[in-house]
């Protein structure tokens, strides 16, 4: 078992330091593009040489890590993501499908419902594809497009996307999130479901009618003509979005239905310039990739060197020292409870809510040490089990507290896959797009008030402890 140590979270610190520091610093002197002074690929590097350091064992264990961290499963899925992305915003743009795109829904959607339109549209791929990657590759090309159109701000049209992305992929059944979520809790699906339901609708209702108000003077040009064919790559990849086809194997089609209707339409467009514009593609997704797979191996030497363990045992002493007597040795006061003769102190509003922050702290905190809300929610899952045990915390409440704020922080991370994907699709700086993300701000704050108001006759129906040992 990994021996939890604060020392190796200090990698992680050092790289925000360099990164966000940097791009803080040379703002404050005036510099334009700020925070590409410093690159996050190259800002990672001093923070990957110290956690190399601080690991524990011979150097080529270390490095072995390292390279396992790079090589997850996870992280190389993301990779092969950014490449298709890439590669079909690349070829899409370059055969008039984003102009195309945007014309044809200027020319159907009134002018004030633009935004929300595009959250609408978002969260609604994000469901059907269980992936709020897969939705930011689809649809922040149109939202850029829709920008340009309008006198709509950039940030705030691609933020729309993100935002609806993250609030669809939060719902969805078939969301790797709600999977962890629901296997680390052992609880139905359609239970975790409702209960993030009655979190994120209201956050999602806000931040809709938020880019209403925002749309609502938005001066849109008459639009330009449009070819339906054309449309056709980004039709094809939100119908097999809906279908529940793999996210790769969407938008690998996508490319080729794209390229063909190049070919089809366009007298110059051959299969070199389909082969340059993949490329163009995949050179744009460089940065992203690169800082993707390096922070892979820097979390793994994070968690290998008993970083995350820290921070779970950290978050675990508050919690016992908040009100919670552990489940071990406890077991018996809990079945006392049943017979009327000694309540567990637990089971008050204020203990249920003790435990209810201890878990949302817990996957907070890990989730911006991992930028992955999934791994993030897997670290926890066992950690979660045991506080809602010992605070009477209902496990579907636990469930969807860890997906919430897990996607709440994952959707606000400048570092995350999500904002650096759609970042660079929108040539923007990942940090300059985070304050425009409405929906997460509101999520995370919509999860923390329901932690608060909660009525007591909610507390007091979470199921009754059997005393059993959660782990």
């Amino acid at each position: 078992m990994t021996k939890p140590s604060a020392p190796a979270l200090l990698p992680l610190a050092l790289f925000l330091a360099l990164f966000v520091g940097s791009g803080l610093w040379f703002q404050t002197e005036g510099v334009e593009y700020a925070f590409y002074q410093v690159s996050a690929p190259v800002a990672i590097l001093p923070a990957i040489a110290l956690a190399v350091l601080l690991a524990k064992g011979p150097l080529h264990q270390r490095i072995d890590t390292f390279v396992r961290g790079v090589g997850d499963h996870t992280i190389v899925t993301m990779a092969l993501i950014y490449l298709l992305a890439g590669g079909f915003a690349s070829v899409a743009k370059a055969v008039g499908g984003v102009d195309a795109t945007v014309n044809f829904g200027l020319s159907v959607i009134p002018p004030a419902l633009v935004l929300p339109g595009l959250f609408a549209i978002a969260a609604f791929v994000a469901t059907a594809m269980g992936t709020s990657m897969g939705t930011v590759a689809a649809i922040a090309p149109i939202a850029v497009g829709v920008a340009d159109a309008t006198d709509l701000p950039l940030l705030l049209t691609v933020g729309t996307v993100v935002g609806g992305a993250m609030f669809g992929d939060n719902l969805s059944i078939i969301s790797d999130t709600t999977i962890a979520a629901t296997r680390t809790q052992n609880v139905e699906m359609r239970d975790k479901f409702r209960m993030n339901l009655r979190i994120a609708l209201p956050a999602a209702l806000l931040t809709m009618a938020w880019l209403a108000l925002q749309g609502s003077t938005a001066a849109v040009e008459a639009p330009g003509d449009y070819d339906l064919l054309r449309v056709m790559p980004y039709v094809a990849v939100l119908v097999m979005a809906v279908l529940g086809v793999n996210v790769l194997l969407v938008l690998f089609t996508g490319i080729l239905l794209a390229g063909g209707i190049g070919l089809a339409l366009e007298a110059d467009y051959s299969l070199v310039s389909l082969s340059k514009d993949i490329y163009t593609g995949y050179t744009n997704m460089q940065e992203i990739l690169i800082l993707s797979l390096l922070i892979g191996g820097l979390g793994a030497l994070m968690k290998a060197g008993g970083g995350l363990a820290w921070l779970s045992s950290v978050i675990d002493r508050l919690s016992r020292a908040r009100g919670g007597q552990g489940v071990r040795g406890d077991a018996g006061k809990v079945r006392e409870k049943n017979n009327g003769k000694n309540r567990d102190k637990c089971s008050e509003a204020g203990g249920v809510r003790s435990g209810e922050l201890s878990i949302a702290l817990a996957v907070t905190a890990t989730n911006v040490c991992v930028a992955n809300n999934t791994v993030a929610i897997l670290l926890n899952g066992d950690l979660a089990r045991d506080i809602a045990a010992r605070y009477r915390v209902d496990p579907r409440r636990a469930a969807s507290l860890l997906d919430i704020f897990s996607c709440a922080v994952q959707g606000l991370l400048p570092w995350g896959a999500q904002i650096l994907l759609a970042s660079s699709l929108a040539a923007v700086s990942p940090l300059a797009l985070v304050a425009s993300i409405e929906y997460c701000w509101l999520l995370g704050l919509a999860g923390l008030i329901s932690i608060f108001i909660r009525s007591p006759r909610s507390l007091a129906s979470a199921p009754e402890l059997t005393g059993s040992d959660p782990s």
